[in-house]
């Protein structure tokens, strides 16, 4: 056992697997506990981009521009209009609980022993995998040959929000 962990370790992709999960969980787990908005989107952004490169690493390449551009990007910008635009009066904390927070730490230890226990004694079946060269040419070829009605009636939805948006906008300004 312990020399397939050696030769587990030793593969990159494997070492990056574990470094964007890790990243994944403690951006998550952060965004949970920290008390400050902007520090909780700052944690959502890194959980975002970590997932991206999880996405790499399983060869779905326009999954992770997708990731990074819309949810890292577009909605990290989105969020911190929001925060900026909205009034944050600091308020009462809640008191300290050392109890809850030990059983917590104590019941998520055990959860993940489980979790570790129910993968070693799993019996994945193997399979051949074959993978795309170009997918990202192939999504964008069935997108604008199968599927272009609905993709430009996306952009007109999106442009009529827009415009629309602008309209409301200048209503309130007057």
């Amino acid at each position: 056992m312990l020399e397939n962990f050696k030769d587990f370790l030793l593969n990159g992709e494997n070492l990056l697997f574990i470094f964007f999960s890790m990243l994944v969980i403690i951006g998550a787990v952060f965004l949970i506990n920290l008390q400050k908005v902007v520090h909780m989107v700052i944690a959502l952004a890194t959980t975002f981009i970590s997932l991206a490169g999880l996405y790499v690493l399983l060869e779905a390449e326009f999954l992770a521009f997708v990731q990074v551009l819309i949810y890292a990007g577009a909605m990290t910008i989105l969020m911190i209009f929001g925060i900026m635009m909205t009034k944050h009066d600091r308020q009462n904390e809640e008191p300290k609980r050392p109890l809850h927070n030990g059983l917590l730490l104590l019941g998520s230890i055990g959860f993940f022993f489980i979790i570790y226990l129910a993968i070693q004694e799993a019996a994945f079946p193997i399979q051949e995998f074959t993978s795309v060269e170009e997918n990202t040419e192939l999504i964008g070829i069935d997108l604008f040959t199968w599927h272009v009605i609905p993709f430009e009636l996306v952009s007109v939805l999106l442009t009529v929000a827009f415009i629309g948006a602008i309209i409301v906008a200048k209503r309130e300004e007057d």
